[in-house]
């Protein structure tokens, strides 16, 4: 989760909080960026929407944990009006190739998003044993947030 500084950007890709045997993931609003932190997919919703998926899975997984563990998803639409049957529609097939039951609880909102091209970000929230999520994060850096 600390990719974000080296291309310019002043927030953090997450927070990982290791409370008595407990670990939360905090994933900051994440979109459809390549590992330099391009937007990719321009002006193609579903396929940015996919590739949020994608990098959020990259997250989840460099710090021990999978869909399955996501308790809480905020989707952020540029145009809700526009873009949410197809953005229910990918989510519900996500969800579902990543065999999830219950579904996150989650909450999708109109917004202004960080820049122009971005036609979607979600946040997301995990929570797991720690002893499970022993990683990227076994590295000293565990309950320190990603800068």
């Amino acid at each position: 989760m600390n990719e974000a500084p080296a291309y310019g950007s002043a927030f953090s890709r997450g927070l990982r909080l290791d409370i008595k045997g407990v670990t939360i993931l905090l994933i900051s609003g994440t979109a459809s960026v390549d590992e330099a932190g391009r937007t990719v997919h321009v002006g193609d919703f579903s396929a940015q929407t996919w590739r949020t998926y994608q990098n959020i899975t990259a997250l989840l997984e460099a710090e021990g944990a999978t869909w399955k563990d996501v308790v809480r998803t905020t989707c952020y639409l540029r145009d809700i009006e526009r873009d949410y049957a197809a953005f229910n529609e990918i989510r519900a097939q996500f969800f579902k190739e990543q065999g999830l039951i219950p579904l996150p609880a989650s909450t999708g909102i109109q917004a202004i998003l960080c820049r122009p091209d971005l036609l979607i970000e979600i946040e997301a929230m995990a929570i797991f044993e720690s002893d499970r999520g022993a990683s990227a994060s076994d590295n000293g850096e565990r309950a320190k947030a990603a800068a």
